[in-house]
């Protein structure tokens, strides 16, 4: 057995035996977690417009029409946790759920939206196939309970003050309710005021506790507050930090993408450019079936 061939047996003996021991998560419209495939949730990171919403849908799931992945349509009714109180929030829950709707059943694709507060829970999942649980309320106990109540998918991001053990009672929280549809996402851990690290020991821990792991890209090269009124980043680094997250034989790549980041109403300093997600997810793909073992 050649050196190369050696190396792909030890890799899919690693990462393969611990997919195998893994919870598969159906969310819908064909779209499952825990399988060999990998799934891309992309979209802006907040919907700044009805028009703006609907064109990036049509390209992001012609997208992956073309590339045949697994695709969830993702943006943000609200972004509460803003730096300043000047900054842009979203078109609030009522607008922002019907734009959700509409890109849902003509584009026939799943959407996943952030909750923020317990009584959004149900609202929400009438029209959204994931609920996401923002980083920075990952220990709000009675959000997650909610949460879970709705029976949906939920997609938790580790907050970044907390070790990947800690999600263990998260997902115990999320269990109470009956509700085992649970994915955990990684974001990146505080390293000092204004910096984020993705450490890919992470993922590794998150999945042996039994869910489908997602590596959210865009907001681990975030810089928290960098900007003083807003929160910076190093954009330039998400491929890179998606690209080794799916080496390890991760479920799920996250990430946020615009048009034309530069403008973008959050998070224009980490957002992928629209022109160049479709370079990146092929080299997604590849490494993907590599160390899933797909690639003969």
């Amino acid at each position: 057995m050649c050196r190369d061939k050696i190396f792909l047996f030890i890799i899919r003996v690693i990462f393969f035996g611990i997919i195998n021991g893994m919870r598969k998560v159906i969310v819908d419209k064909g779209v499952e977690f825990g399988e060999n495939d990998l799934v891309f949730i992309a979209g802006p990171c907040v919907i700044e417009s009805r028009q703006m919403a609907i064109d990036l849908a049509k390209k992001l799931t012609a997208l992956a029409g073309k590339l045949g992945v697994k695709y969830i349509f993702k943006a943000s009714f609200d972004k509460a946790n803003r730096t300043s109180v000047d900054s842009f929030r979203g078109p609030g829950l009522d607008k922002g759920l019907e734009i959700l709707s509409e890109i849902r059943s003509t584009f026939n694709v799943p959407v996943l939206t952030d909750i923020h507060e317990p009584w959004q829970c149900p609202i929400v999942a009438q029209v959204c196939d994931v609920l996401q649980i923002p980083a920075f309320l990952a220990r709000q106990t009675d959000l997650v309970i909610a949460a879970g109540e709705t029976g949906a998918v939920i997609n938790v991001k580790k907050g970044q003050f907390m070790a990947p053990e800690d999600m263990a009672a998260v997902i115990g929280k999320i269990k109470s309710t009956g509700n085992s549809r649970i994915t955990l996402c990684e974001r990146g851990a505080s390293f000092g005021y204004r910096n984020l690290v993705a450490d890919m020991r992470s993922l590794l821990i998150m999945r042996e506790l039994g869910c489908p792991v997602v590596i959210d890209a865009t907001h681990s090269v975030q810089r928290p507050g960098g900007l003083g009124t807003g929160s910076g980043g190093d954009g330039k680094y998400a491929p890179a930090i998606a690209r080794a997250a799916v080496a390890t034989g991760v479920d799920g790549v996250f990430m946020e993408t615009h048009v034309n980041p530069k403008v973008a109403k959050s998070d224009a300093a980490n957002a992928i450019k629209f022109a160049e997600v479709e370079k990146l997810w092929k080299q997604l793909i590849e490494i993907n079936s590599i160390v899933k073992g797909m690639k003969k």
